[in-house]
């Protein structure tokens, strides 16, 4: 579920094993039988489709905006291909049967590239927002694919030109570095998405922040929103991997969107659904709640509702409807209702879909089962090696889907991960702190892993694991301290010092990381002084002072938690900070001028000093522009500055 972009080294290495079977399938029948003479109408034919291919996609200028940078930097580097294929389409001798190959492999990514681009062009906002590592794993798999083909280029036979040569070189170099972990832009979306989705946060109905959300998915109008519904509609309909949980979790949020603009919340799940094949509108009643299917052997709830097994079997307690705490998860067969709908299907000679046969599903539930028990059991093997393999291999299966987090929860396997935290070796203490990292994006989960004591084994690797262990441990606090008694726990455990100094001298990812966790945990007000006594105020100017680093709105949102606090004021409190602030409310974004002018209301409301500093950098003239031009936020943040002004003024 969670937004944040977890385990590069995990979607890696799953994406090799996949990539491994693909680059070893054979395509040679496909060559089979062609004459010599026609050989080049199938090489032109290729070539031609690729190069048009190409340049669809490069008219397309609408992407998703979480996605927006990543389809547009695909593009780019599809675009290098284009002088490539017309020296292969000028070739005049009879293409070798390797070029065939060669340009069958790179169709076929091709094509990949361009579905993924399309769903990030059309595809529902919320979804592309909610699993947004999922979609950077997609990305990470064409440039993998890509860059697999392009290496085995027959350059030699295709009397390729050097020039060129060298332009698909720097692209390869371009794919590997893309390869790379794409850490998460915006951390405050990351934040706002967890806590929409918590079941224990109180300000998952916080109106700010679905306003805030709905801004940032670009989701505020009712046009928008209509558009919206009908990809969620045929994203539920279709999607056959969407998990249940996920589903719940797309709709919930629609509807809180739509309820800000007045719109009946419950459009997706009730509104008449049209069956494709036979025009056919389904009575809502007769659908699932989950899966909007029309339901074939119902059953009933302690609140009434019907067929979700599994969703119990997710780990669920709640009605998926209505969000209602279960008094009991006992399933009874609805006859009455079954009756009416087979009644209903006979009348309009509709055809129920057959049921998706059990056996394979069971026996794949149950393999997985099998495969997690036996990767439980080699976690406390007396072999380096085998424990070596199983926890990199709990590893990806934790990061796959929230069904495996769950069977690998029931199988036993936290107790003995949160063992391995403090096992001499550095891998696997850097698989065991990211298997949990992964498994602590289920709710459930993130209680199990804290009451085994986690927390401070988690703690220490932050401060003497190897890079990606203390950048993946701070992601893994940042995701446990979700739980408000987390935040205690993990302030208490000294959690914060090390935080603030990998926000001071971490990688560029590592600080993203760190400062995500000190953000959460700075919502609890003792952290707040522990993390003024870390000395967090310092690297947190640098963070505003770099601007190429990209982290100036999530830095002023940790100092405006941090300004509630008189120690934090005080450390604030610089005439150069002030300046700073005005600056930013002068020329900044609009998000930056939103944050640096809740920043300086902050600190203007304890102090009026603040205030008389900050009209000597001229700050009135810039809140007057935001009355009229700013966010919704920095216009009521302005205003009420203005207000303080003039009270100081008169005082």
């Amino acid at each position: 579920m969670v937004v944040m972009d977890l385990d590069e080294e995990a979607t890696r290495e799953g994406e090799n094993i996949e990539e491994v079977v693909n680059a070893e399938e054979s395509i040679d029948d496909e060559a089979i039988d062609i004459h010599e003479e026609e050989v080049g109408d199938v090489k032109d034919d290729l070539v031609g489709e690729i190069i048009t291919t190409i340049e669809f996609l490069d008219q397309i200028s609408d992407y998703r905006r979480t996605q927006q940078k990543e389809c547009f930097n695909l593009v780019r580097r599809l675009k290098i291909l284009i002088p490539f294929m017309h020296e292969i389409r000028g070739f005049e001798f009879p293409s070798p049967e390797s070029c065939m190959h060669f340009l069958n492999r790179l169709r076929k990514v091709i094509l990949a590239a361009r579905k993924l681009l399309e769903t990030c062009n059309n595809g529902s906002k919320i979804f592309l927002a909610l699993d947004s590592e999922l979609i950077m794993t997609r990305f990470h798999s064409i440039y993998e694919k890509l860059n697999r083909v392009l290496v085995k280029t027959p350059f030699d036979e295709l009397r390729i030109s050097d020039e060129v040569k060298d332009e698909v070189g720097s692209l390869c170099k371009q794919l590997k570095k893309a390869r790379r972990r794409t850490d998460t832009q915006d951390i405050e979306l990351a934040v706002d998405m967890m806590v929409m989705f918590s079941k224990t946060d109180p300000r998952n109905s916080d109106s700010a922040i679905i306003e805030r959300l709905a801004k940032k998915l670009e989701l505020q109008t009712i046009e928008d929103l209509k558009t919206e519904t009908i990809a969620i509609k045929a994203l539920v309909q279709e999607k056959g991997g969407l998990s249940i949980e996920t589903k719940q979790h797309i709709i919930e949020l629609l509807n809180k969107f739509k309820k800000l603009q007045g719109v009946e919340a419950t459009d997706v799940l009730y509104e008449p659904v049209i069956n494709k094949s036979t025009s056919l509108i389904l009575p809502h009643e007769f659908l699932c709640p989950i899966t909007l299917e029309i339901m074939q052997d119902p059953v009933i709830i302690a609140t009434g509702q019907e067929g979700i097994q599994k969703w119990f079997d997710a780990g669920h307690k709640t009605c998926p409807k209505t969000g209602q705490t279960l008094d009991h998860l006992s399933l009874a067969p609805n006859y009455a209702l079954k009756n009416i709908i087979l009644q209903w299907c006979d009348k309009n000679n509709f055809k129920i879909p057959e049921k998706e046969t059990s056996l394979h599903t069971e026996n794949d539930s149950e393999e997985q089962k099998d495969e997690v028990s036996l990767l439980v059991e080699a976690l406390s093997s007396s072999q380096l090696e085998e424990q070596r393999a199983s926890v990199k291999q709990m590893r990806l299966l934790a990061k796959e889907n929230p069904e495996n987090r769950v069977l690998i929860a029931n199988a036993g396997a936290i107790p003995l991960l949160v063992q391995l935290l403090s096992y001499p070796d550095s891998g696997i203490q850097e698989n065991a702190v990211t298997t949990l990292l992964n498994l602590s994006i289920d709710e459930t989960n993130k209680k199990l892993i804290s009451d085994e004591g986690a927390i401070p084994d988690i703690i220490e690797i932050l401060q003497n694991g190897t890079r990606e262990a203390r950048e993946n441990s701070a992601a893994a606090l940042f995701s446990l301290s979700m739980l408000d008694e987390n935040k205690v726990t993990i302030g208490l455990s000294d959690g914060i010092p090390p935080l603030v100094e990998l926000l001071q001298h971490g990688t560029s990812r590592g600080k993203k990381d760190a400062l995500t966790a000190l953000f959460n945990l700075s919502l609890n007000s003792a952290n707040k002084g522990r993390a003024i006594d870390a000395g967090i105020v310092q690297p947190l100017l640098q963070l505003l002072k770099d601007r190429n680093l990209g982290m100036i709105d999530e830095a002023l949102s940790i100092l405006l938690l941090l300004v509630s606090h008189p120690e934090g004021r005080q450390a604030i409190g610089q005439l150069s900070f002030i300046e700073t602030l005005v600056d930013f409310i002068r020329q900044g974004t609009p998000k930056n001028k939103e944050c640096a002018a809740s920043v300086l209301l902050e600190l203007g409301s304890n102090n009026s000093s603040f205030i008389l500093a900050a009209l000597q950098f001229g700050v009135y003239e810039y809140l007057v522009e935001i009355t009229s031009s700013g966010t919704n936020r920095a216009q009521r943040k302005a205003n009420a500055l203005i207000q303080l002004i003039s009270k100081s003024e008169q005082i």
